[in-house]
């Protein structure tokens, strides 16, 4: 390991939480106070920053909350620190609070901060917290796996009523650009159909015909799983039932799938990426994203990681489709 010139570092969540970010926080702390540094949390994000809402973190002020959802520090949305004068002025403020490392929670948003403040001198890395599961460099985000339990779980309980009154449900389910927690469900839930704003081509004429023909086999209901990123899934059930005869519900899950206490999954990853992302500033590392791929821990340069994109994998969305509609052939 390099000679440690980080003598204290902060902590910051932002943009949308995800369950899990708890955990990140506590090793991030807990790492870093065992290897002798000093830790200053920084509450509702960047704003926070900009504000100067920044805390010294104990080991105690993390105890007991590695199973709570949601996030410690708080989060928020910070235009001013959009522009240049704004992330200017909290390079700035990190140096007056002593930060030589700043350890970023988020998604692609938070780690556009974060790459401004690297290049302002400031030591970042990032790790990615999002339920939406669209950062390119990593095969896992905090957050994604409760988010997609618990929507699991809501869906088998909409399905058991949907069949009851033999109804066709539509079930919304978040992701405004990705279509991962939709695709991810689709599978689990065994759902008759999957929107999703990669794939979906607007063509609802055919998802009514499949809706017909599903109920003329025998189906006693039909599940559709909808991304936000789609939406508008009221009016879609208006419109579906006004063409089958058939009645249609929908149902938002919204942001019930940001809550809820972690996933084993999602402690256990979370505070491996909070640990390394310590031990990358104790290296002398800087402009980092923390990422896992292929069974391991791994760090990207945070340029090429918010360069890279990601779409739906190709096979994935085909068994997805094959499952669902295999009974119609």
């Amino acid at each position: 390991m390099a000679e440690n010139k980080i003598k204290t570092i902060g902590v910051l969540t932002s943009g949308g939480d995800a369950p899990g970010m708890n955990a990140a926080i506590r090793a991030v702390v807990r790492r870093g106070l065992s290897s002798g540094l000093k830790v200053k949390g920084i509450q509702k994000g960047y704003n926070g920053l900009l504000n100067e809402e920044i805390i010294d973190m104990t080991a105690r002020d993390v105890s007991d909350t590695i199973e709570r959802g949601g996030t410690i520090l708080y989060t928020a949305r910070c235009a001013e620190f959009r522009t240049a004068e704004g992330q200017q002025r909290g390079a700035e403020i990190c140096r007056k609070h002593g930060i030589d490392g700043l350890v970023v929670i988020g998604g692609d948003g938070s780690f556009a901060g974060a790459q401004k403040l690297a290049n302002l001198g400031i030591n970042t890395i990032g790790i990615p917290g999002t339920i939406d599961l669209d950062i390119a460099c990593t095969e896992y985000t905090i957050g994604f796996d409760t988010a997609v339990n618990t929507a699991m779980e809501a869906i088998d309980k909409v399905r058991d009523t949907s069949t009851s009154h033999e109804r066709c449900s539509i079930i919304e389910v978040m992701g405004r650009g990705a279509g991962w927690l939709a695709l991810w469900c689709g599978i689990a839930n065994g759902a008759e159909d999957v929107l999703i704003p990669e794939k979906y081509d607007y063509d609802e004429q055919k998802l009514i015909n499949n809706i017909i023909e599903s109920r003329k086999m025998g189906k006693k209901h039909h599940i559709i799983i909808n991304a936000e990123g789609i939406g508008h899934s009221q009016a879609m059930a208006t419109r579906i039932e006004a063409a089958t005869g058939i009645e249609t519900r929908a149902t938002i899950l919204g942001h019930m799938q940001r809550g809820g206490s972690p996933t084993c999954k999602d402690r256990v990853y979370a505070s491996m990426m909070g640990a390394m992302a310590v031990d990358l500033l104790l290296e002398g590392k800087k402009s980092r994203v923390v990422g896992y791929r292929h069974g391991d821990f791994v760090d990207f340069d945070i340029n090429e990681a918010l360069a890279m994109e990601k779409s739906v994998t190709p096979y994935m969305w085909e068994v997805c489709e094959s499952l669902s509609h295999n009974y119609r052939k």
